[in-house]
This record gives C-alpha cells, structure tokens and sequence, in this order.
C-alpha cells in the first residue's frame, strides 16, 4: 500500500480573532478564526460524542465551546473574540458564554 502523507498548513494567527457558532436543529458548530478566516481551532456536539437530538442542548453547546477554546488556549493564542452566531437554537447562549468565560484572556 502506498503511504498517504497529509501536509500540515500552517495558520497565521493574529491578536483579533472571530467565534463563528452555527447552530441548527441537528448539531451545533464552533470554528475559531483569524482575521483572514483561517480556521484556528474548531469543535462540534458531534465532535464531542453526542449523538442524536442530545447534539443541539446546551450542554453539547459549553462543552464544544470549551474545547474550541481549549485547543486555541494550548496553542498559547492571546487573541480578543468577535462572536458572529447563525442559527436559531437555544443552546447558542450557553456556547457563547462558554467561549467568553474560557477565551484565553479569561483568568
């Protein structure tokens, strides 16, 4: 078999970045991004284990934002957030509190 090698890209990261939640009726979706929009961390319910309609509570939402924002604390990333949401869903107010209480400028 032939061996397949993946190329690790390397992401530009700034002081700003932006919090993108998508939130639908199926999963709920947190990406970290630089200015550009280059894809910093990212986390989902999914991601997390959550199956079925436990993917779209609040609590699938904290623990997604929190391990967005814990991939993007390891990489040592001291950055202030702009959190743009999309979607109509109850647990977007517990992911957006998750990452503010957990950004990398929170002690």
């Amino acid at each position: 078999m032939a061996k397949s090698s993946t190329k690790k890209r390397k992401v530009i990261v700034e002081s700003i970045g932006e919090a993108h939640i998508v939130a639908s009726f199926n999963n709920i979706i947190i990406s970290l991004t630089n200015k550009k929009g280059d894809v910093i961390s990212w986390s989902s319910a999914g991601k997390m284990g959550f199956r079925g309609s436990k993917k779209n509570t609040p609590y699938a939402a904290q623990l997604a934002a929190e391990d967005a924002a814990g991939v993007a604390k390891d990489a040592l990333i001291p950055f202030s957030l702009r959190v743009g949401v999309l979607g109509s869903a109850e647990s977007l107010l517990s992911a957006i509190t998750a990452n503010t209480l957990n950004s990398p400028l929170s002690n």
